[in-house]
């Protein structure tokens, strides 16, 4: 594929709000994760929740939106000043030119849940205003991203549960590509709700401890939420040190509703994918950010792919330990870290975990160290085999 510019970038999770927040855990190897103290629910989990989401306003032209998502979505987007740059692009391109692409697992699934709660007793339905459209539907947060800069162009939702918002980047490079679009805000965002919380402990797949990625005592995940976003342009005469899309690789081994394929078959030909859209061979990645979970079969699997493409000569980690799982929005969070380590020359390790499972022929990051890499791997894997691998690389 042909290089993309990524002009502008930040993430909003549990570590904190923007670049520079989340620069600073990660060099510190801290954690965001914390017990669950989430609305009411009742279980035994450590969540990484962002804080202050409630209190963020929608405009009164937007009430429409009004959810935890959404808020977040706002939330993040007026971060490291990045809806000053899209606001700049717009006025380069103009309103028909700039496409919105973004990733969710569950979207504004918590204001049904509220509306829930307060449905007529005799009849069941649901209170007036309560909107499904503007909040709990997928595309809410690409329409409100939309209508917040005023954009009239194209816009996309992708929920394809983990891996959403890291397909975005792929989706938006085809539109540039094809020259329908001249910029694309990228990225993804997930919010706590009750039904992600219940339904991945149901699953019996949340730990009652922090997340422990690739650990021997790895038992499960911990729920996070998120935002992150990317602005891609085309690259042209990038200066150096700028961080560049290379290349997505995308694949689905449909082996399983909830489990990955045992050997990591899906993930290994993800990898590979992006491998060839960037032009790069396996020696030419310098980081791997791995999708890490922390539940015993997706490490496991994934563990075997990177192991069997890159031997144990690469440096991996997984990050999921600091943010905690923000689900859809974990591919552009990650998308993020990478970018950071690219730009910062340094790798971040994997709080929470303790001892590498020896299973995993790696070279495992316990801890964040320095150094110079020119390309970055990262990797997210959704439930129904839904893969996808970018790359990012730094302009010399």
């Amino acid at each position: 594929m042909t290089p993309l510019l990524l002009s502008a970038y930040t993430a909003t999770t549990c570590l904190g709000r923007g670049l520079d927040a989340t620069r600073a855990a990660l060099r510190q190897g801290r954690s965001g994760l914390a017990p669950c103290a989430f609305e009411t629910v009742a279980l035994a989990t450590w969540i990484g929740e962002v804080a202050a989401v409630d209190a963020e306003k929608l405009p009164k032209s937007l009430a429409a939106y009004d959810c935890r998502n959404n808020r977040l979505t706002q939330l993040g987007l007026e971060t490291d000043g990045f809806a000053d740059q899209v606001r700049a692009v717009i006025g380069r391109v103009g309103k028909t030119r700039v496409g919105v692409f973004l990733g969710t697992s569950t979207a504004g699934i918590l204001q049904t849940e509220l509306a829930y709660r307060r449905r007529d007793p005799q009849t069941g339905a649901l209170p007036d205003d309560f909107i499904y459209r503007t909040t709990h539907n997928s595309f809410s947060l690409a329409e409100f991203t939309r209508d917040y800069f005023g954009l009239q162009g194209m816009a996309m939702a992708i929920s394809t549960a983990c891996s959403s918002s890291a397909k975005v980047f792929a989706a938006a490079a085809r539109q540039l590509e094809l020259g329908s679009i001249d910029a694309a805000i990228v990225g993804g965002v997930d919010t706590l709700c009750l039904t992600t919380l219940y339904g991945f402990a149901s699953l019996q797949l949340t730990s009652a401890q922090p997340c422990r990625p690739y650990d021997a005592a790895r038992n499960g995940i911990s729920v996070g939420e998120g935002a992150a976003f990317a602005l891609l342009e085309r690259a042209g005469d990038p200066a150096p040190g700028s961080v560049l899309l290379l290349g997505t690789g995308e694949s689905s081994d449909a082996y399983h509703m909830s489990s990955p394929h045992p050997e990591g078959l899906g993930a290994r030909l993800a990898m590979e994918a992006a491998l060839r859209s960037a032009g790069l061979a396996t020696a030419d990645i310098g980081y791997i950010n791995l999708h890490g979970t922390a539940t015993p079969a997706n490490d496991a699997a994934e563990g075997k792919a990177v192991a069997a493409l890159f031997g144990n000569t690469v440096p991996c980690s997984s990050t999921k330990g600091a943010t905690g799982h923000t689900l859809g929005a974990a591919g552009a969070v990650e998308a993020v870290v990478c970018a950071l380590a690219l730009s910062d020359g340094f790798l971040p390790g994997s709080p929470g975990t303790q001892n590498v499972d020896p299973a995993m022929r790696l070279d495992y990051l316990l801890q964040g160290k320095a150094a110079t890499v020119r390309h970055a791997l990262s990797n997210s894997f959704g439930f129904g085999g839904s893969n996808c691998s970018l790359i990012l690389g730094v302009a010399p």
